[in-house]
């Protein structure tokens, strides 16, 4: 670990995260018969993935995956996703983000499914930095954190040789 960095999350930390989270979501959703989890590219989506493992062990719902890509340097919502508006239509849709930061990357994912109907929404991140200048609201948090602007938070999930953490730096 560099010396500018400092550890915030262990692997065994972020798997519990996970795990709580997961729970949280069944509770929320227990009359379900199938829950979107909509991953932002990439580490969204990485983190959903871990939710979907941990849903299908705990869950009688189905868990559908959904891949969002953001173009977030645009000052306009430009989207894209791996599936149809039909496989999300009227269901229950959790979006997934690895940290939130200004609220930005959040508010832009919300905005691909507003003009779809859908029973709720609902929001993930595994750190909320509470830097927030756009009006969102996390609904499931790993860990609160309060930092100054000038520190980055760095999410290393499934990267080759590399274990799970998460720094600030």
């Amino acid at each position: 670990m560099p010396e500018n960095q400092v550890l915030i999350l262990d692997k065994q930390q972020i798997e519990q995260k996970i795990n709580r989270i997961a729970y949280q979501i069944l509770e929320d959703n227990l009359e379900e018969k199938e829950i979107v989890l909509a991953g932002i590219w990439d580490r969204g989506y990485k983190l959903a993935l871990r939710l979907k493992t941990v849903l299908q062990e705990i869950a009688g719902f189905k868990v559908t995956m959904l891949r969002v890509d953001l173009e977030k340097q645009n000052s306009k919502l430009v989207a894209k996703t791996d599936l149809q508006e039909t496989e999300w239509k009227n269901k229950v849709i959790i979006l997934v983000d690895d940290v939130l930061n200004s609220g930005k990357t959040l508010a832009y994912g919300l905005g691909v499914f507003l003009n779809t109907p859908h029973k709720k929404i609902r929001t993930v991140v595994l750190v909320d930095r509470s830097h927030k200048i756009f009006p969102i609201a996390t609904d499931f948090v790993g860990l609160e954190l309060s930092t100054i602007l000038k520190e980055h938070v760095d999410v290393v999930m499934d990267v080759a040789g590399e274990e799970d953490r998460v720094y600030l730096s």
